[in-house]
């Protein structure tokens, strides 16, 4: 049995904690976030207490993962109090545990309460060592930040890492993205998540392509996505999924159980859970998530109850992002009541089209070609499956 298989017959359960706030909105993101002020920082770590207190209570984590926002623009002793209200709870400490940090917010006491809390994984959001890049994509740090930021993580001692890049922004040469990828490579974090640009309805690079100031260049994309996965691999980091690659058994273990759609809990505004057969996400406002924690009458939004084909089906689509691919046999096994003849022709298809491979174990993988197409293949899945 493969490790994969192992983990897919594992029951295991994450949490994600969303920490909305940030000094500014970075031009491309469209996640939820505002600006902090101190009383309403209080409020929104007496939130995470009393909703830990509700979901968390003595029951086992394998993985926790902070993500905003800038979780990292807390203070010391808010990063203290945001990781005691979920310990107090949990009867383990998790496998892994990371958070996202901004280099601007990377201080050597705050990663010294971040170790004590037993943080074990530092993704740090660097996106580009380019100063015009940077500045392109709204983001405040500087490339000399990075750097700084980088030393300090080291001195404390981290070393399951990950840095965040993004190409294919407009106006970045190929050039000037491989010199960001080799810098990153220099740098031999035990991770890299490289992400091409997306323009999110309700961000300012959105604005900009709609307008016709900027503009993508479909080719080009296509092009840095393969330099890039060539690039890496060479260098000792296997692709694993898509926009991830990772050193030996440096995986992120939080997102690999994501993908394989095993449950969750989210808290914070805008945190989605998929726990106990439903999917529930909580409002994007932190007033209106703290009006309901503090009431405790919580609003959530896309509140659904899942079925087996409805997991199933999310299990091949993400499954598929993975290079591992989907065990078939093993994915019956799980959901033996969902129509697997109908995958049939689908199966069929794609292997035709040469975007899939059905190995002799029943296997089914993306090819390279079929990894640039990950979206699509994912529409099409959802339009062909009942």
């Amino acid at each position: 049995m493969t490790a994969q298989d192992q983990v897919l017959q594992k029951t295991t359960l994450g949490v994600y904690t969303h920490v909305p706030f940030c000094a500014s909105t970075c031009d491309f993101c469209a996640f939820y976030q505002k600006q902090p002020n101190r009383e309403e920082i209080k409020r929104y770590l007496q939130g995470i207490q009393t909703e830990s207190d509700l979901f968390l209570k003595n029951i086992p984590v394998d993985t926790i993962f902070w993500g905003g926002g800038t979780p990292g623009l807390l203070m010391p002793k808010d990063l203290d109090a945001l990781g005691q209200s979920i310990l107090k709870n949990i009867t383990n400490r998790p496998t892994e545990w990371t958070i996202e940090m901004a280099p601007s917010t990377v201080k050597p006491e705050k990663l010294k309460v971040l170790k004590d809390l037993g943080v074990t994984r530092i993704s740090m959001g660097v996106q580009s060592f380019n100063a015009k890049t940077l500045e392109g994509l709204g983001r405040l740090h500087s490339p000399k930040q990075v750097y700084k930021a980088w030393d300090y993580i080291q001195e404390a001692g981290f070393q399951n890492t990950n840095l965040d890049l993004i190409f294919a922004i407009p106006g970045q040469s190929i050039t000037e993205w491989l010199t960001d990828l080799n810098e990153a490579i220099r740098l031999s974090p035990a991770h890299i998540s490289t992400y091409c640009l997306t323009f999110e309805e309700d961000t300012k690079l959105y604005v900009k392509l709609s307008q016709g100031k900027i503009k993508r260049d479909i080719d080009q994309e296509a092009n840095l996505y393969e330099r890039t996965w060539e690039v890496l691999e060479n260098n000792g980091y296997h692709q694993y999924e898509i926009s991830n690659f990772a050193k030996p058994g440096q995986e992120c273990q939080h997102n690999v159980h994501t993908w394989q759609m095993h449950e969750w809990i989210g808290l914070g505004p805008s945190a989605s859970s998929q726990y106990q057969n439903k999917r529930f996400t909580n409002p994007a406002s932190i007033e209106e998530w703290l009006k309901g924690i503090e009431t405790g009458n919580q609003a959530y939004i896309d509140t659904e109850t899942l079925t087996e084909n409805t997991l199933a089906l999310d299990s091949l689509i993400f499954g598929l992002r993975m290079n591992t691919g989907v065990n078939l046999p093993v994915l019956q096994q799980r959901f033996p009541h969902f129509n697997w003849q109908q995958l049939d022709h689908i199966i069929q298809t794609l292997t035709e089209s040469e975007h899939c491979n059905l190995t002799q174990e029943s296997i089914l993988k993306l090819t390279s070609t079929g990894r640039l197409m990950a979206d699509s293949i994912a529409k099409y899945l959802m339009e062909e499956i009942e």
